[in-house]
This record gives structure tokens, sequence and C-alpha cells, in this order.
């Protein structure tokens, strides 16, 4: 008889499975399965009991309590981006228009779904997985791979009764397709009698977007007018660079790495994403992909394996991006002057078919790139991120609960100015992750509100009320921090901290986060993507 399945052994089927398609497409199935582990432990980092069930997938035989919890909480620091932004390996698909990209996005779906199952999750930990999901499915989609069937996508635990507006099996933010006969956005009505459509049609891909398309993109984003304005300037050298070298003249050779500056959540991660495609459409990359580490992934634990480690992510960015959030954390050692060397050795070795961005806080970064004769010579544009204003980070939260389904009240809307402009902006304020972490526990609140109603309508499932803003004294939830305060803003740990104390969300999940404490995760963006 076929023992019954267990959480952990469900992760591990879906880890496999994740692998699987990873050598079906050419990649490390290795790789692969190092990411769907930490994506998992990501996911689940505050679902009680998670590490255990988590290692007998990850470490099996592991069986000392603190080196579980080490190895859990370690993937999971390495992997918080991608709570709110795609996997290097699906990027990597995705921008290479692989027809297993879909697949390998559903494989995420059914990581985050496994991950979730193995403790008692808080529902924002179930929201959190269903946006995570939601992200993957809609980087396959942007990169034209057929959506999966209507139903298809599996339904994490407890979406159904939390999420009443989404039907089952459609995750958060992904509207489901029209039915036939329906009308579509456009108002033309689709083709009842359809025929099914060819394989040839079935791995059809969309035009490749072209420059003007991708700087309308960046142009769209909230805020960033300083960065919008630096990205056209560098597109017309580059431009300009390649007409006359195509028109036979003398060109001066620009850098094309960048240096980005600025506070967490302030789209450091989407604006080097659509770099990365903008460099693609002018042909001065082949792929465009964006391939996002830290120290953790460009370090060794011993003197020499620095080197190979740093040139193996290198590899894996040739043809793109290659995106080292918190570069200065690469100072003040022999490893991580190893990496650096390296670093500079890979971009010569590549300056053809390779892009490096590296990002920050402001003055470490001077430090980082003046460390280094080769960085500085390399690394001569920055880019500065200012930080958001209170009527954008509105503007952002609005998007987020529109690309969900969800709409905030005139009083919602009031309400949440109020704890902005309670809100000092120090560095460690989460800009688009504190609009992020917002929504994600409005929504948790949301669904606590509706739990007894029998037949909610559509607007009731629908709108945020001020309510919905604030933790409350009889919540059922855990609402206190360390010091045992209650606060109006939750944090992704699985604390809520007061907006009077500034200690909203550090643990960010996007290039912005302080890994060792996401979210691009992960990343949401200026739009309706995560902040990054």
């Amino acid at each position: 008889m076929t023992p019954p399945a267990t959480p952990s052994s469900r992760l591990g089927e879906s880890i496999t499975e994740l692998a699987e398609l990873a050598a079906e497409a050419g990649l490390d199935p290795a790789t692969a399965r190092d990411e769907g582990l930490r994506v998992a432990a990501a996911l689940a980092e505050a679902v009680p009991g998670a590490p255990e069930g988590w290692a007998e997938v990850a470490h099996p035989g592991l069986r000392d309590l603190a080196a579980i919890n080490a190895a859990f909480f370690d993937a999971a620091s390495r992997g918080r981006r991608w709570r709110a932004s795609p996997t290097d390996l699906l990027e990597s698909l995705v921008a290479s228009r692989s027809s297993l990209a879909d697949e390998y996005a559903r494989a995420l779906t059914e990581v985050a779904s496994a991950a979730v199952m193995l403790g008692t999750a808080p529902i924002w930990v179930i929201a959190n997985a269903t946006a995570a999901s939601a992200t993957y499915l809609g980087a396959a989609r942007a990169g034209a791979v057929p959506a999966p069937p209507f139903g298809a996508v599996p339904t994490l635990p407890g979406s159904q009764d939390f999420f009443g507006s989404q039907p089952s099996g459609i995750p958060l933010g992904v509207n489901p397709p029209p039915a036939q006969g329906a009308p579509t956005s456009g108002g033309v009505a689709t083709d009842t009698a359809q025929a099914p459509p060819s394989i040839a049609t079935e791995v059809a891909t969309e035009p490749e977007k072209t420059v003007e398309e991708l700087l309308a993109e960046l142009d769209d984003m909230i805020g960033l007018d300083r960065v919008k304005r630096e990205i056209h300037r560098q597109v017309a050298l580059l431009s300009v660079e390649k007409l006359r070298t195509e028109a036979g003249l003398k060109a001066p050779k620009m850098s094309r790495h960048l240096v980005f500056v600025g506070n967490p959540g302030t789209g450091k991660t989407t604006v080097a994403r659509l770099v990365g495609s903008i460099y693609r459409a002018l042909g001065l990359l082949p792929k465009g992909q964006l391939v996002e580490v830290d120290r953790s992934e460009l370090v060794a634990g011993y003197v020499g394996q620095t080197a190979m480690k740093t040139a193996e992510v290198c590899a894996k960015a040739v043809g793109g991006v290659l995106f080292i959030d918190e570069a200065y954390a690469l100072t003040g050692d022999q490893y991580a002057h190893e990496a650096v060397n390296t670093l500079v050795k890979e971009m010569e070795d590549h300056r053809q078919d390779l892009v490096v961005i590296v990002a920050g806080y402001p003055e470490p970064m001077v430090t980082f790139i003046t460390q280094n004769p080769g960085l500085a010579s390399r690394f001569t544009t920055t880019i500065e991120f200012d930080d958001y204003t209170d009527d954008e980070l509105l503007a952002i939260l609005d998007s987020i609960a529109s690309g969900s389904d969800y709409e905030l009240t005139d009083e919602a809307q009031r309400r949440v100015r109020m704890i902005l402009e309670a809100t000092p902006r120090t560095p460690a304020f989460g800009n688009g992750r504190f609009a992020r972490n917002l929504f994600e526990h409005a929504v948790g609140r949301h669904a606590w509100r509706l739990r007894d109603a029998k037949e909610p309508t559509r607007d009731e499932l629908r709108l945020l009320t001020a309510d919905d803003m604030v933790e409350h004294p009889d919540d059922d939830t855990d609402t206190t921090d360390d010091n045992g305060s209650t606060g109006t803003v939750g944090t992704d740990n699985g604390t809520t901290r007061s907006v009077d104390d500034n200690t909203t969300d550090t643990t960010d999940t996007t290039d912005q986060d302080h890994r060792a404490g996401d979210t691009e995760a992960d990343e949401t963006s200026e739009t309706s993507e995560d902040p990054a």
C-alpha cells in the first residue's frame, strides 16, 4: 500500500518535477532544485514547523535542530526576492522563448503550494504564496508562452476560502480567460465554434518589443522621473553610437555598466530588467535576461572557491544583465576582494555581451566603486532612485489592489494617507514594499471581516475599507512585535509593527531588501508589480 502523502513528500515531489523540467529544457537540474528549495523556504519562512519539513527534502538525515534552522533561514534569505519576481531559471527560459517556460512556471506554483502546507500558514503567508504564483505565471505569459487551461493552475490551500472573489484554481491577481462567446476587453465576442489551435499556433511567440515600446513601459511607471530621464539619455547615446558604427564612422565606446543607488523598494530591479530588454532591442545583447544575485551567491567559504563561484554566476548572465544587489557587501575581506577581481575579469572577457548593474545605498556604493580601479573605470554612470512621495505610494497601492481585483474606498485612501504622513522616511523605509505590505495585510483583515458572511456581494468581496488598513485589538491574528506593541503594518516575518516607529518590513523581498533581514518579493514595481 502506498503511504499517504505528507507535506514534506509533496514538497519533494514538486522539487523533483521542477528539476526534471529544467533538465528537459537543457538547464542544470541541480540549480533548479536549489532554486525551488530557496523559493519554498522564502514562502514558508513564517510557517510554524516549516524548517523541519523543508529539511526532510533539502537535507535528508539532518536531525540537529540548530543546523536545520540555519540551513532553512539561509535558503529563505537567498530566495526572498523570488517572492515577488521570477526566478533566475524562469527568467532564462522566458528570455530564450522556451516552450517549457509555462510548465516551469506552473511547477514553481506547485512548489509554492507545497511550501505553505509545511505547517499552519497564516492567511498573509497564503496571500504571499498566491501572489508569487501569479508572478511566475505572469512572467511566462509575458514571454508569449501559452497560458494554462482554465482551472489547471493548482489552488493554494485556503485560497478558495479566503479569496472568494477568485475562481478556484486561479491565483490572486491573475484573471481567468473569458468564456467562449463572451466579449473580450475590446468588446469583440470570442468565436464559440473556434477550432482547437494547432501545435504551431500553441508555440507561436509574440514579436519582440521595440525600444519605443519598452521606453513607454518605463515612462508608465509611477514616479522615478530622474531615472526615466537618465535611461532615455543612455538609450540615445547607445543608439547614436550604433548608427555611427553602421555608417563606418568612429564611435567612442560607451560603458554600458550602471550603478543604481537608492533606498529599498524604489524599483531598481524592475528598471534593471527593462534595461536588459532595451539593450536586447537595441541589438547590444543577444538575450537580455536578468540574473539577480547578492554577496552570498558570489562568495564561497574558502579561498579559491570564490573565483569559480563568481565566474559561474557571470556565465549564467552572459547575453544579458547581471544585477548585484547590495554590492557594497563585496568589501572588507579577501573573499570579497577575490569576487570583485573575478567580476572585473569577466566584464572584460565579455564586454560585448554582458552588462553589469550594481545597486545599493549611496554612500556605501561610493566605497565599493573606488576600492578597485577596474570598477571605477567601468562604472561611469550612476542613476539615483528617489524615495516615493505619499501620492506616489498611494498610486502604487491602488495599482497593486487593482491588479488583484480589489479597490480602496475613499475612506481607506484617507486612512492610508494618515499612515504615510505618520511614517518617517529613514533609509530602512520600504517604499514600494511598504505599499505591498499594506495591501497584503489589508487582504487578510478583509477576509477576516467577511469570515461569517454567507453570501457577500461582489462589492463586499472587492472593496477594502479604512478598517482593513489597521490592526484591531480583537483580531485573532498575531499583532504584536518583539516589544509587545500593536501596530498598523504587518511584516513578512509574521510580526506587526507600529508606523510611529517606522519599523515596517525591512525583510524586503526584492532588489532593495536587506537580505539578511525582499520584496522586486522582489521585487511591487511602480505599476502593478511587486516592489523592486
